[in-house]
């Protein structure tokens, strides 16, 4: 299956996700691979054996959010320097989303841009991370501050991959796919109720309608001018727990999960959902091993964390919530008193 992203202000105006076995890959060029010590290890055999280029580098960079950062970046810039890649050279992001950020942010830098193509690894870079060009790097300050919108070449998904993922990043990944379906489509939510994605043809479904659904969004808008970032819901919540636990407690569709879960009760706090409504998304949540909870210790603190967020402006926070399942809406003038009164719900003392 092929899902073409088309994009009107883009140096890059279309590409296409192809979602299938891997196909061999020709190039005429330098090509550098991006990867990680844990894929590498299960995976990038499989992948030289697909891949003829005129030369081909390896660049192994460590696994975890925690070395998402510019220094990281510069380390792989370094390689593809040493290595002579020029401006018409390839980088290939090969391992999740972290993988996927950071080298189409490299892409972006190296000698004013180059091309990329991602090949995902986990399944929440196959259903989010690697299409639509979101790329960078997070900082003391918060998550993927530092970044550019830079699209890549290509993407090729294979679920084949998925067969080494542990179940808990996995789980992971679901957490985005879930996201989709409360936003933009009540039937896929159902789906994801009821259908078994232990069944790859279930499971390269769901894929398929989640790349779908962010493909419709990117189109229209590709650097978040408007719905895009509707994408977003959980993740104002989502990135301040990772920025309090450091990046080590919780994966991104973990922090994501518990974002949801917070973003549903502000939104039940609003009346825009039912609570019957917001019961069956922390089944669901539950249903794949995802947290539901977290521990606040300081409401004030976490509170003022929101306006690090990028979606925020003019001193003012912006709120994705589902407007029951299937459809959002975005608020920016919920109180103070408002937004606190939920964030109490998982405050230290309250949990106790």
């Amino acid at each position: 299956m092929i899902v073409p992203i088309h994009l009107e202000n883009s140096s890059i105006t279309e590409y296409a996700v192809t979602i299938d076995k891997l196909p061999n890959l020709s190039f005429d060029t330098k090509v550098a691979i991006v990867t990680n010590p844990t894929v590498s290890a299960l995976h990038l055999n499989r992948l030289l054996s697909k891949i003829n280029a005129n030369d081909l580098t390896v660049v192994t960079i460590p696994d975890g959010e925690e070395y998402k950062t510019l220094d990281t970046v510069v380390t792989i810039l370094d390689k593809l320097f040493e290595n002579k890649l020029d401006r018409k050279s390839l980088l290939i992001a090969f391992g999740g989303g972290v993988i996927g950020d950071m080298t189409g942010f490299t892409a972006s830098l190296y000698q004013r841009g180059i091309g990329f193509i991602q090949i995902p690894t986990t399944l929440l870079a196959q259903v989010d991370a690697s299409v639509g060009g979101k790329t960078g790097v997070n900082n003391r300050f918060g998550k993927n501050l530092i970044g550019a919108f830079y699209q890549p070449k290509a993407v090729y998904i294979d679920t084949d991959f998925l067969d080494t993922l542990p179940k808990r990043e996995f789980s992971a990944g679901m957490a985005e796919l879930i996201k989709m379906a409360i936003m933009f489509d009540s039937e896929f939510f159902n789906f994801l109720e009821k259908d078994d994605l232990s069944f790859k043809e279930s499971l390269q479904k769901a894929i398929a309608r989640s790349v779908e659904l962010k493909a419709w969004v990117v189109n229209q808008d590709e650097k978040e001018a408007g719905i895009r970032a509707v994408l977003n819901y959980g993740h104002t919540f989502a990135h301040v727990i990772e920025n309090e636990t450091k990046y080590k407690r919780f994966l991104h569709g973990e922090a994501v999960a518990i974002g949801m879960v917070m973003a549903n009760l502000l939104s039940l706090e609003l009346g825009l959902i039912e609570e019957n409504e917001i019961n069956r998304v922390e089944e669901l949540l539950i249903k794949h091993n995802l947290p539901v909870d977290y521990e606040i210790e300081d409401i004030d603190l976490f509170y003022n964390k929101f306006f690090l967020d990028k979606k925020s402006a003019n001193s003012k926070i912006k709120f994705i919530l589902p407007k029951g399942i299937g459809d959002f809406e975005v608020r920016d003038n919920i109180s103070k008193d408002i937004v606190k009164s939920v964030l109490s719900k998982f405050s230290k003392a309250k949990l106790k």
